[in-house]
């Protein structure tokens, strides 16, 4: 991947390059921002950078041997750690590692660098299991990283969303992290840091990235999908700097937009206290996938937030369309400084219980009967 192809990130892009030009690389860098944000297409960016004997002072050339294994994710050098779990073809007992899935993650990161966690599960067709990063992985990993380099003058091991790393892996990777062999790279990438194990954590270089420029973003919908500016710019200020979410958008234009229809079912029924309805939409939450359940949840978060700054008459900052902003006008009187706190915390109660594996049809329950209580307020 080029940095050209990075949408936006300028001033990161400019200090990444000066850090390999200058032999100032740090062994161990966590990159790390909101879901669509371009960590891991930056990651990727700067391996090839590195690895490109012809690079310029701002970007790989892009042509020569080295760039093109890079685009083609069989560069030698560069390897792989991403969450997996058994399907179908790969059971449990084989231990499921990246290596098992290799063909299905290049044909994901070829198709959209943006890859979501979602997307990728999806593709690996796990039945709505979550992926991991386990001790059978982080094994894998020593026995790469003691590899001699076959044509680079580095390693680069990448590990995708080390969120999803369980306490052995992290425990037997640690001393590996922290003092890594001469001129091996780690490369961590993502989107929760604060769910990464703090002793791994602390062992890396952190490089953040805020949420995409939104004329980079604009640009970038116009060019890949022929809108007209006006449009764009207004689907990328919705988009609110994430370009998985801005891709998104231009689906929901051609298909209904099932988040929003789930929560705008919530809402309704909560305010009229149909007890019987939301059982029954408890029930139904319950059976969707833990990423789509997840996924849901952080749009009702962005819901809330925005039917609420309606409320406060800031409807020049609202990042809504269509139904959307129909629907959270018509809500916004029931979103007010009385209960937006708390019916904000508790979907994102219902996030972090959701994450620690708890019962689904308890916890969607429990929300559906905080909400009917809190819009009252």
């Amino acid at each position: 991947m080029l940095f050209q192809s990075v949408i936006g990130q300028i001033e990161l892009k400019r200090q990444l390059t000066q850090t390999v030009r200058e032999g100032r690389i740090a062994h161990t860098q966590l990159f790390w921002g909101g879901e669509g944000c371009g960590a891991l297409p930056l990651a990727l960016a700067l391996a090839q950078y590195i690895h490109c004997p012809n690079r310029t002072e701002e970007d790989a050339c892009g042509v020569c041997p080295a760039c093109n294994k890079m685009q083609k994710l069989i560069h030698p050098d560069v390897h792989f750690a991403v969450p997996v779990n058994s399907t179908k073809e790969i059971t449990s007992d084989k231990k499921p590692v990246t290596e098992h899935f290799l063909a299905q993650w290049r044909e994901a990161l070829s198709g959209n660098p943006y890859l979501t966690e979602q997307e990728w599960y999806k593709m690996l067709g796990t039945e709505n299991k979550q992926g991991n990063i386990s001790v059978h992985e982080a094994s894998r990993i020593i026995e790469k990283i003691n590899y001699k380099p076959f044509e680079a003058e580095y390693k680069i091991m990448i590990i995708w969303l080390p969120e999803r790393m369980n306490v052995q892996a992290a425990n037997r990777l640690l001393k590996l992290i922290e003092e890594p062999p001469d001129k091996t790279l780690f490369f961590l990438v993502s989107e929760d840091i604060m769910r990464i194990i703090a002793t791994i954590r602390s062992r890396t270089q952190q490089v953040r990235l805020p949420p995409i420029e939104e004329d980079a973003l604009a640009k970038k919908l116009q060019e890949q999908f022929s809108l007209p500016e006006a449009h764009a710019r207004k689907l990328a200020r919705a988009a609110a700097g994430s370009y998985s979410e801005a891709l998104r958008l231009v689906q929901s234009e051609k298909e209904t937009d099932e988040h929003f229809e789930r929560f705008a079912t919530l809402m309704r029924t909560a305010y009229a206290a149909n007890g019987l309805a939301l059982m029954n939409w408890a029930e139904d939450a319950a059976k969707w996938g833990r990423e789509q359940q997840k996924s849901f949840l952080i749009y009702a978060e962005r819901l809330i937030r925005e039917s609420f700054t309606l409320n406060k008459q800031a409807g020049d900052v609202v990042y809504l369309l269509g139904e959307e902003e129909m629907f959270a006008k018509n809500i916004a009187p029931f979103v007010n400084e009385r209960n937006v706190a708390n019916i904000y915390n508790a979907f994102n109660i219902a996030i972090a219980h959701l994450a620690q594996n708890g019962n689904a049809k308890i916890l969607f329950t429990d929300l559906a009967l905080q909400i009917t209580r809190l819009i009252k307020a």
